[in-house]
This record gives structure tokens, C-alpha cells and sequence, in this order.
């Protein structure tokens, strides 16, 4: 996400790519911030499978040292191996860097740098709380000057909306969780808010309309940061490649999205009733990536797409949407960049990142109205296969060249997403961009659930025996046979990663097994359908679809039961 004053507010962590990312110098006369007695930046320069490298500097706003030593805990298993410039010791998950004898002296303003390698497993969680002295640093002292969790832009917003904040339960859907056997134990669990066709707005159907949401999201606030998570999800032609999820407005009705369902969101949105909450919005899942996998020449291209492609309005509602919503400076807008299953082969990946350049700076809307992107909204992505990697080899055969990898860069979600993050900066996008992946539906524990690589018989037998992502074919979205809940929602979890969320509710289905009649503008996806046999985009394989499955968005009750017992972590 985009800061202008980096390291200045808030535990200040610059989620860097495993490349690296510079962050601007902390000015050495910081107007305003002279209540906050100092600032760490803590950043990893590079990142492989079991270990990392990481930079740190520390600004001094307090008195002058002639030594000094920060300290800072980690959450997994991360072990310090080497440093330099400074002497670095590590007991249990507690660091104490301190100073060298050349480098002790510490002037008011003045900063002093170090770096260090470690190991790690799992996931590289980042510290969030550092101290000099005994002092916690990046936090006002209360005697003036800035204040706030996770650095901050001119707009006000801070770097991380998620870190430091609670994030809002759906008392509609917690209800319906809660009546579910067993499922108490989750229907506390933060999800998203679904607005996807305009009735939604103010309520369909008895449902709690928008006004609604935030004035329960204000009442669970209290005293602490609250985010709300929004999915804004009507566009013109909607899901141009899938008819379970196709919407009530024509591919040409663009002035309507505009006028009866972005203007109406923002007037709400803009209310300074509601701006001491973090307005998380989720903008136009699953549609701009069909532009680019599913038109033209593509086995897997459909008319709609095309239709879409050439009248531009998934690109002009996006850059809309962004720019009304971007000029709220509480909201922050993370654009669906699909999931690696999607758009995570060659020739789908730097075109995506071009694409959602061109909706960014389009009908007025900048990179700055983009806080972030998210991944595998709606979606069954594994979070992370430890039983391969895409460099694996068997008897000479690449991973990449086993059916279900099918020459794809990525064999995972986090891995993915983390990669794009690079490439979405590399076009443009701010350096400080985070990503969210949702995690609702991609657990695949249970009984199903690998224990260890596959057999080395062949690169087929090697990847399917241990992936745990247990879908026919990775194309297939949905209601999964054998999905389960995944990592629960939890800010900063990995490097650039601002949050793993629960945007998809588990239990609401993904559409109807059967052609149902409504009024929601909603049609009969055949993926929905357990007997149908595939088309391109499945490789013509079964759909792996659950029977019985209500209109997508509806109570799947088989379902969420499913969804707990194939939970990874378990429940």
C-alpha cells in the first residue's frame, strides 16, 4: 500500500518482495514526529524456501547514545544465523542487535543500519514491535506529533489497514454459522460484505443493506481500529466466462453502474459518520483477468469476453470505481488480480499486471487509489504445497510438465501472489502495495489431506500423491468436493502480504447445481453441475462440483459442514 513518509507512524515494516524494495530515508528533521523517541525499518532484502535476508535501520529522535541495542520477537521460527554491524544474539524468539565498538555513537536524528541472514520455515511472519533502549519505537509518545498504527500517507490512511485493527463479523452470516452444528466454532471469523447488484445497497430482501453493516461495524469498534470488508461486484457483462455469477447489468449499461451503484456506495462510504473505520473494498472480482485468458484466439475465449474486450467497459467501471471510492481517505481499494490457477502461466502474467495498470489510470483513477491487490477470491487455491516446488524434478521431468502444474510458474498461492506483487510494482504500481489472499475455502485437510511427496514413479504420480490441493483439475471453482477452511484471517502473515481474509463467507454457495429461477440476475453455470464433463478452461475434465448447491450466495449448509471438517489448521 502507498505511504509517502514511510517509517514514520505505526510499527513501521516495509513488506518487501524476495527481491527487495528501497523505502524512502526518514527525514533527519521529521516536522511532527518529534513525539516519537525513534523508528525502526525493518525490511527482507531477499527470501528463499528456508531462509531470508533482512536490512534494519533505526533513526534516533531522542537524546544522543554513545550505544544502543533494538530488540524485536518473532512469531514463528525464525533463527538468526549471521549479522553485521552489530553484534546480534537470539534467545527463543527474542533479538538483541547492539552496536559494534565503531558504531555505538547515535546523534539526535541520526540513523545507524544493520543486516543479518536467518532461517525459517512456514511462514516468515514480520515482527511488529521494536524497542531502543527499553523504548518502543514508531509509536507517539502522546506529547504531540503523528499517532496510528502501520506509517501513514498524506490521506491518512496507514500502510497496513489490518495490522493493529480488528476486523468486522457479519452478524448475518455469524447467525447462520452459529446455527450450524458445530459451527460455533467459527462464526466469530470476520468475512466480507457482498454488494453485488444494486438492491444490496440498502438491503435486499430483509438483508442488511450497507448503512446497516457500518453502523454494526461502529458498534463493534469501541475504542480500537475496526476494518469492514467490502465487495464491490456488479460490473457491466459481469464474469463474462462464468454464468453462475453473471450479473443484472448489460455489457453496454456502464452510466447505469456508474450512477445506481458506484455513486450511491461512496455518498455511503463518505459519510464522516463512518470515518474512524478502516474501509476495506474488494473492486470487481473475477472479471478483468477474462480479458485477458478468455478473448480473442484462446481456446477459451467466449463471445461475452470478446464483447467485453472491445467495448472497454471492465476497464472504465474499474477505473471508476477506484477513483470514486480512492477519493474517500478511509477506504482502501485492493483490485482482484485472480489466483495463480489462472493467471500464473507466462503468458498470462505480465499481461494481467499491464491490464490492471490500464483500469488503475483509467476514468481518472491513479495507482494511488490502489492500496493493494487480493488473490483466489472465491476460490480453492492451496495456500502453500510443501511437498514440491516448481523446481522439482522426477527421473529428469520437470514439475512444470506434470498435468496438474501444466507449465505453470507457480504451484501456490502464496508464492504467487507474492511474485505478482514484484511484477504489479514493476509496471508502475507503488512499491508499498500489499496483497490479501483469501484463505475461506483453501485448507484441503482432513482425511484426503498428504502426508509427504508423492511417488517418484513419475512427475504425475510425484505432484498428485502429494498436493494438497485436491481438485480434478486446477480450473475447476465451483462448491469443490473436499475443500475446507483455511489459515484463519490474521494480518501481516508473510512478506507483502497484509492479510490472509475470509472475503468468500464459507457456506454461501458458488451457484446452483441446477437451473434455478430468481430475480438476482444470476444463470446456470454447467461447472456447477457434479455430472458435467468440462470445456477448455477445465481442460475438459469433471467439474468437481458438490450436488445440490443453491443459487451462488445462498446457504450451502452440506457444504460449510464440509468446509469445517476438511479445516487446515484443523478446528
Amino acid at each position: 500500500m502507498s505511504r509517502t513518509k514511510s517509517a514514520l507512524l505505526g510499527a513501521l515494516v516495509l513488506l518487501a518482495g524476495a527481491s527487495g524494495s528501497a523505502v524512502a530515508a526518514v527525514p533527519s528533521d521529521p516536522a511532527g514526529i518529534a513525539a516519537i523517541p525513534c523508528t525502526v525499518d525493518y525490511k527482507v532484502q531477499n527470501q528463499w524456501d528456508t531462509g531470508f535476508t533482512a536490512a534494519v535501520t533505526v533513526t534516533n529522535h531522542s537524546a544522543a547514545k554513545t550505544s544502543w541495542a533494538v530488540k524485536w520477537a518473532y512469531a514463528g521460527n525464525q533463527k538468526v544465523t549471521s549479522g553485521w554491524n552489530t553484534k546480534i544474539s537470539q534467545s527463543g524468539t527474542a533479538v538483541t542487535a547492539a552496536n559494534e565498538t565503531y558504531n555505538g555513537t547515535l546523534a539526535t536524528g541520526g540513523s545507524v543500519s544493520f543486516g543479518f541472514n536467518a532461517s525459517y520455515s512456514g511462514t516468515n511472519a514480520l515482527p511488529t514491535s521494536f524497542t531502543l533502549d527499553g523504548v518502543t519505537c514508531n509509536v507517539d509518545d502522546g506529547s504531540g506529533g503523528g499517532g496510528g498504527g502501520g506509517g501513514s500517507d498524506p490521506s491518512g490512511r496507514v500502510d497496513n489497514p489490518y495490522a493493529g485493527a480488528k476486523v468486522y463479523v457479519n452478524p448475518e452470516w455469524s447467525a447462520k454459522a452459529a446455527a450450524e452444528t458445530g459451527g460455533g466454532r467459527i462464526s466469530n471469523q470476520p468475512t466480507g460484505v457482498w454488494l453485488d447488484r444494486i438492491a444490496a445497497i440498502n438491503g435486499a430482501s430483509g438483508s442488511m443493506g450497507l448503512r446497516a453493516h457500518l453502523d454494526a461495524a461502529l458498534a463493534q469498534k469501541g475504542s480500537g481500529e475496526e476494518v469492514v470488508q467490502l465487495v464491490v461486484y456488479d460490473l457491466p457483462g459481469r464474469d463474462c466466462a462464468a454464468l453462475a455469477s453473471n450479473g443484472e447489468l448489460g455489457p453496454t449499461e456502464i452510466d447505469k453502474y456508474k450512477t445506481q451503484f458506484i455513486d450511491p456506495i461512496a455518498a455511503i462510504l463518505a459519510d464522516s459518520k463512518y470515518a474512524s473505520l478502516r474501509i476495506v473494498t474488494t473492486i470487481e472480482i473475477d472479471s478483468l483477468p477474462n480479458l485477458v485468458t478468455n478473448t480473442g484466439s484462446r481456446a477459451t475465449a467466449t463471445p461475452q469476453c470478446d464483447t467485453m474486450l472491445a467495448n472497454g467497459n471492465y476497464v472504465k467501471g474499474v477505473g471508476y470505481a477506484l477513483a470514486k471510492l480512492g477519493a474517500i481517505p478511509n477506504v482502501y481499494n485492493y483490485l482482484d488480480a485472480g489466483h495463480h490457477g489462472w493467471i500464473g502461466w507466462d503468458d498470462n502474467f505480465g499481461a494481467s499486471a499491464t491490464l490492471f495498470k490500464q483500469a488503475a489510470t483509467s476514468e481518472g483513477a491513479t495507482v494511488d487509489d490502489v492500496a493493494g491487490f487480493i488473490t483466489n477470491t472465491a476460490n480453492y487455491s492451496a495456500l502453500k504445497e510443501n511437498n514440491f516446488t516448481i523446481n522439482d524434478t522426477v527421473n529428469g521431468t520437470s514439475v512444470r510438465q506434470s498435468k496438474w502444474v501444466d507449465w505453470n510458474r507457480y504451484v501456490d498461492e502464496q508464492s504467487f501472489a507474492q511474485a505478482f506483487r514484484n511484477q504489479l510494482v514493476s509496471v508502475g504500481f507503488n512499491s508499498g502495495i500489499g496483497m490479501l489472499i483469501d484463505t475461506s475455502r483453501n485448507g484441503w485437510g482432513g482425511a484426503a489431506r498428504p502426508t509427504g511427496p508423492g511417488a517418484t514413479t513419475s512427475v504425475d504420480t510425484y505432484v498428485d500423491g502429494g498436493r494438497y490441493d485436491r481438485r480434478i483439475h486446477v480450473g475447476n471453482w465451483c462448491n469443490q468436493s473436499g475443500a475446507g477452511l483455511g489459515e484463519r484471517p490474521q494480518a501481516s502473515p508473510a512478506t507483502g502480504i497484509d492479510a490472509y481474509v475470509w472475503m468468500k463467507p464459507p457456506g454461501e454457495s458458488d451457484g446452483s447445481s441446477s437451473a434455478i429461477a430468481n430475480d438476482e440476475g444470476k444463470g446456470f453455470d454447467r461447472m456447477c453441475d457434479p455430472t458435467y464433463t468440462g470445456n477448455p478452461r477445465n481442460n475438459n475434465n469433471m467439474s468437481g462440483a458438490l450436488p445440490n448447491a443453491p443459487l451462488s450466495g445462498h446457504w450451502f449448509s452440506a457444504q460449510f459442514q464440509q468446509l469445517m471438517t476438511n479445516a487446515y489448521p484443523p478446528l
